[in-house]
């Protein structure tokens, strides 16, 4: 075989081109003892890649036979070391897998990832919470199911232990590691889809609201996208959920009263006409300026198109309306704001008292603790 040399990655023999063997600027022979490149990335690849490095797939599917130095997880995937495959490994090689290109004669997407070789395959449920670095994720070799998403344009199916979910919704994927992983609130809310037990469903949804990484609101809504809301285990971790965002919610905005000087207003009041109906609960109120601020803490329970949900929406703005025409100004406030824009959210509530010194004095209300 004069003319070919051992390709420095797969250690097959391989034309070289112009002098140089087209796959030397892969560094690292897996058999040489030098450092393997970082995260391993050249020990995994897939069929399309090998060919493009001048190795016949016949020959790779030789090397992957009984006792043989390479090995096949996946369909089309190669990992070319024998032994166990990282947790980085097995996700890399269901990405490869997912992210094939579709079949002939179908337009191929634009890549989402950033990444043309995961072409629209993102990662999603206890796989991508365990390189968000999660704590209630197993790591990612003990993931039994990798979940990925793909369009629901391909065909591709589940294969070993890559399970593809096709969705109409793909999401924007963040990189993390270098693999694309779908956002916090969509991972948990596609790991709660498939656990059935309560207290590690709890675990996952109360973990990325304890550590900031999503706000309720945003978790429940996945939730009910992903229509697992009736389920008990995931019901009643829900309810949990919802009361420890809304003690956070509260904690930061009494740290932002505070912190920017804005006077100490009533705390967690009910406020009602004198011998008439009730107006409604506020989670701060300063009277002189008959201000009032509302935390919205709610989620939706049910679809955004649900009865209920609608029905939620109108009781709180009619609630709103009532007390504007009675001279009290509400200052709505989300608490993702809080977190992230926390001077922004003192400046809304400071142009509020200021501007009570322009206004009509407000009618009496009552003033009662909850």
């Amino acid at each position: 075989m004069s003319g070919y040399v051992d390709d420095p990655v797969t250690g097959v023999k391989a034309a070289p081109v112009g002098g140089v063997h087209r796959s030397m600027t892969q560094n690292t022979p897996l058999h040489s003892g030098r450092p393997v490149p970082a995260h391993g990335r050249q020990r995994v690849v897939s069929a399309a890649q090998l060919k493009a490095m001048g190795v016949p797939l016949g020959r790779a599917a030789e090397r992957c036979r009984g006792g043989g130095p390479w090995q096949r997880p996946l369909p089309g995937v190669f990992v070319l070391h024998p032994g166990p495959l990282s947790g980085r490994e097995r996700l890399r090689a269901a990405l490869l897998y997912a992210g094939r290109p579709p079949a002939p004669g179908r337009r191929p997407a634009p890549p989402r990832t950033g990444d043309p070789e995961y072409g629209d395959a993102v990662l999603t449920g206890l796989a991508a919470l365990s390189l968000h670095g999660f704590a209630a994720a197993p790591p990612a070799a003990s993931v039994e199911r990798v979940d990925v998403l793909v369009p629901r344009v391909r065909r591709s199916r589940s294969a070993g232990y890559a399970r593809l979910l096709r969705t109409a919704r793909p999401p924007c994927p963040e990189l993390v590691d270098g693999l694309p992983v779908a956002p916090v609130a969509r991972a948990r809310a596609a790991a709660a889809a498939r656990l059935g037990d309560a207290v590690t469903v709890r675990r996952l949804l109360t973990e990325a609201v304890r550590g900031g990484h999503c706000e309720p609101g945003a978790l429940v809504g996945e939730l009910s996208r992903a229509k697992v809301l009736g389920r008990p285990q995931v019901a009643d971790a829900v309810d949990a959920l919802l009361a420890e965002g809304r003690a956070m919610a509260e904690e930061r905005l009494y740290a932002v009263v505070r912190a920017h000087g804005l006077g100490e207003p009533l705390w967690n009041v009910d406020l009602r006409l004198p011998g008439g109906p009730h107006l409604g609960r506020v989670d701060a109120y300063w009277p002189d300026e008959a201000v009032a601020v509302e935390l919205d803490t709610r989620a939706p329970r049910h679809s955004r198109d649900d009865e209920g949900h609608r029905a939620e929406w109108a009781a709180y703005a009619t609630r709103r309306e009532h007390l504007e025409r009675l001279g009290v100004t509400v200052v709505h406030l989300a608490p993702e704001k809080l977190r992230d824009a926390p001077g922004q959210q003192a400046a809304v509530v400071r142009t509020a008292l200021t501007a009570a010194a322009d206004r009509e004095p407000a009618a009496y209300v009552m003033i009662l603790p909850r």
